[in-house]
Order: structure tokens, then C-alpha cells, then sequence
């Protein structure tokens, strides 16, 4: 009988400006959709390289199979708004805007968002950036206020803010010129 690799062991070890194994992570549970509860609960685990790397992973994740998540959306919205470490600020902020949102974590999510904006994290706060145009692009209610805010940050906020912002905002120019 072969038993079967625990994902805490292929996240654990190795430098934390590494992301070890999780490549690997990601390919797994693609295709043993089952163990993304197990992927879930390292979020939360002792170890940090393990919460990051398993970020890293479910971020990975999100952008070929968001549904997997659905189930532990809750979950991840808490989680969102409780965590100041920096790589599972920066995941979170891109991966939440993918899944189906109601209104209120819609409003919820952008909240968030926009508290990561402070964050000392340069990646975090351009990270929050995109997923809050993101959170825009999918519900109405937020664009007028997420496009003012992204005008602001490209002229006021870190190097890479000012990039990712051009970037977004010559999304509207180029559908405007349409």
C-alpha cells in the first residue's frame, strides 16, 4: 500500500524566500481535488514557509479551478482580514476577487483591501490594488470609488503601485476608445 505524501512535508523545509515544493502542491491537488482541504488547513499551520507556500499554492490554484475554493470561501474571507503576514496578505488579495462573491463580501473584501493599502508590504499593497480593480470589474457599486483610488495610488503610492496603476487604468482607455 502506498500512503499517500502529507502536504504539510512537501510545504515544510528549505530557505522561506523559497517556495519549495509548492509547484508540485499545486499539480496534486489539480488532480486530487479531495486534498484541497488539506491544502486549506496549512494556512493556518505553525510553521510560516508553510502558510506562505500553501498561499502561494491555492493562489496557483485559483486561477485554473476558483471552484475548488467555494467551499471554504468563509473561511478565506476571515482569514483575509485576520492575517498580517505579508505572503498570505499578497495571495489572498488576488485570489478572493476570483470567487463568487454576494454583495456584502463584495463590500467586505474591498474593506479589506483597501486596509492592506497601509500594509508596509510594497507586494501587498500592489497586490490590494489589483484584487480591489478586480472586485471592480465584477460589481458596479465599487468602480467609481476603485478608479478614483487606483488615479490616486499611481500618482502617490510605491514604485510598483505607479506601474500596476497605468497598467489598470489604461484598461479603461483602451475599452473607452472602443
Amino acid at each position: 500500500m502506498v500512503v499517500a505524501e502529507s502536504l504539510r512535508v512537501m510545504l515544510s523545509g528549505g530557505d522561506r524566500r523559497s517556495i519549495g515544493r509548492a509547484n508540485e502542491v499545486v499539480t496534486l491537488v489539480l488532480a486530487r481535488p479531495e486534498r484541497v482541504a488539506e491544502l486549506i488547513e496549512r494556512l493556518w499551520d505553525s510553521d510560516a514557509s508553510v502558510r506562505m507556500r500553501a498561499a502561494d499554492a491555492l493562489e496557483k490554484i485559483s486561477r485554473e479551478r476558483i471552484g475548488l475554493l467555494r467551499a471554504y470561501k468563509g473561511e478565506l474571507l476571515g482569514l483575509m482580514a485576520e492575517t498580517s503576514q505579508q505572503e498570505l496578505r499578497w495571495h489572498l488579495a488576488v485570489m478572493i476577487p476570483r470567487m463568487e462573491l454576494t454583495p456584502e463580501e463584495y463590500q467586505r473584501a474591498a474593506t479589506v483591501l483597501e486596509l492592506y493599502l497601509e500594509d508596509r508590504s510594497s507586494i501587498v499593497k500592489t497586490f490590494a490594488m489589483q484584487g480591489l480593480w478586480e472586485l471592480a470589474r465584477r460589481d458596479a457599486t465599487l468602480t467609481t470609488h476603485v478608479v478614483e483610488l487606483v488615479r490616486c495610488l499611481t500618482q502617490t503610492g510605491t514604485a510598483a503601485m505607479r506601474a500596476r496603476g497605468r497598467k489598470l487604468l489604461a484598461e479603461i482607455d483602451r475599452s473607452q476608445a472602443r
